[in-house]
């Protein structure tokens, strides 16, 4: 079907949703779908956003609780952005930055994320997302250790459950079997140890016992490849997508006494943590750790148009700085100056509105006390917030302890069917492995809002309920 002129550039006027839907089912390949239902699912079509809120193709107002892919920090509608971007567009929309050649926005961007970031990083490089960003960690580390004479250091530990992108060195970096199951990965030289999932392997003890357990499984691995062949170590702040994962408070304290120990590269993966959403600049300052790279990308732009990067530690840069040679990696799209502009603005914003400052002392901790009582509610087993990531597991029947939850049977798909309630109520959620459900808003939420939130979650929950009983699963 032809796709009509006015219903790309007005979003305002009625869609003909079925027109679009069938012509997406036609011609466009969605990102982690299983192609063979294709024709089955018909996918929601989002016309227009404005603050914490989105609208389809069928007028249906949506509280987004997941900032799109956890990445419109500022929120929605920022004109601000949208004309930087135009200005950008008009007075030089693309060069490059080989070559030992640069633009002004890139110039700007690096030193505004030195001027932010943690007193250990003073350079930038520059991507297109968070994964190619993992990619040129990779490439990165191992040559650091080439130039230190260390090329036996080949060895990325990472952890079962993260998530660190879908190209092949980021999946291999991520822990997640479906991915590796598919290319042949993990790629040589990456391993993967236990996650620090208090609700999976903390049965029995403290939080704080099985944080320093959980770091000694890194000790384990280093000493069981050697020292001398383990490069780095990679881990979210907070895992993101594999469930929004909160580490006990002893956790990452011990990792970087471990790293530290064996001298070891450590890696914060910050895509998701990154640039307010705990509350910080960075994840890394809510938990007093020191990486030597960063990757970020997300937050950075708040999703307005797409950029990534790494910050690289000064221990890391003097050495290539001292040992010469080219670094042989980079991307077309290094720096690009639309990106730059994006997020020269999208920091200007957060900056000016003070917006990681409210979620450090005031959003943050309210939206933590809002969303952790729903454990109240019969069919959420535990809910965990930090900053402005939180994660609920659903459950068949409560225990005594989160340990003794009983959970459904996994091929029921209880989250996907809650998150779909909750979509009709009015508020969009994300389902993950393990009928958990996680949420991850704009970081402009009122207490209003989160308050909005909180109840239409509630409603989702008591829909889900209706239907499981209906359904005699309950």
């Amino acid at each position: 079907m032809e796709l009509r002129e006015e219903n790309r550039m007005n979003n305002h006027e009625k869609i003909d949703t079925q027109c679009m839907q069938e012509t997406d089912a036609a011609h466009h390949l969605h990102p982690f779908a299983d192609y063979r239902l294709k024709k089955e699912q018909t996918s929601r079509i989002m016309v227009r956003g404005e603050g914490a809120y989105l609208w389809d193709s069928e007028g249906n107002r949506l509280l987004d609780g997941m900032a799109g892919l956890w990445c419109t920090n500022v929120g929605y509608g920022r004109k601000s952005i949208a004309d930087a971007v135009h200005g950008q567009m008009v007075q030089l929309p693309f060069y490059n930055t080989f070559f030992h050649t640069t633009h002004i926005p890139a110039i700007e961007l690096a030193a505004k994320l030195v001027e932010i970031s943690p007193p250990q990083f003073n350079h930038v490089f520059f991507a297109g997302s968070g994964s190619e960003g993992n990619d040129t960690v990779v490439r990165l580390v191992r040559h650091y250790w080439s130039k230190k004479g260390n090329p036996e250091r080949q060895v990325i530990i990472s952890r079962n459950n993260a998530y660190h992108g879908s190209t092949m060195a980021g999946a291999s970096l991520g822990g997640w079997q479906s991915m590796h199951s598919q290319g042949g990965l993990p790629l040589p030289g990456i391993i993967h140890i236990g996650q620090p999932s208090y609700l999976e392997g903390g049965k029995g003890k403290t939080q704080e016992e099985f944080g320093l357990e959980a770091a000694s499984w890194l000790e384990q691995k280093i000493l069981d490849i050697g020292a001398e062949n383990v490069a780095a170590f990679i881990g979210e702040p907070v895992q993101g997508a594999g469930g929004v994962i909160v580490p006990p408070v002893t956790y990452w304290p011990e990792i970087q006494r471990i790293c530290d120990k064996y001298g070891i590269l450590l890696i914060a993966d910050e895509v998701i943590c990154g640039f307010g959403r705990l509350g910080y600049w960075f994840g890394s300052e809510y938990f007093g750790i020191r990486p030597d790279l960063i990757t970020f990308a997300k937050g950075v732009t708040s999703g307005y148009v797409p950029l990534g990067g790494v910050l690289v530690g000064d221990r890391i840069v003097s050495t290539l700085m001292e040992k010469g040679g080219e670094f042989n990696h980079g991307f077309t799209y290094s720096g690009h100056p639309i990106g730059c502009v994006a997020a020269l603005e999208n920091i200007r914003i957060l900056e000016d509105e003070k917006i990681v400052e409210r979620v450090h002392s005031d959003t943050g901790p309210y939206l933590q006390k809002k969303f952790e009582a729903l454990a109240a509610h019969p069919l959420v087993g535990n809910a965990e917030a930090i900053g402005f990531l939180g994660g609920m597991n659903l459950v068949r029947q409560k225990g005594a302890t989160i340990h003794d939850n009983v959970p459904f049977d996994a091929a029921l798909q209880i989250g996907p069917t809650c998150r779909a309630h909750m979509i009709d109520c009015g508020v969009i959620m994300r389902a993950v492995a393990g009928d958990r459900l996680v949420m991850s808003p704009p970081l402009t939420l009122t207490h209003a809002e989160i308050d909005e939130m909180i109840k239409l979650i509630i409603l989702g929950l008591d829909k889900t309920v209706e239907d499981l009983r209906q359904r005699k699963l309950l």
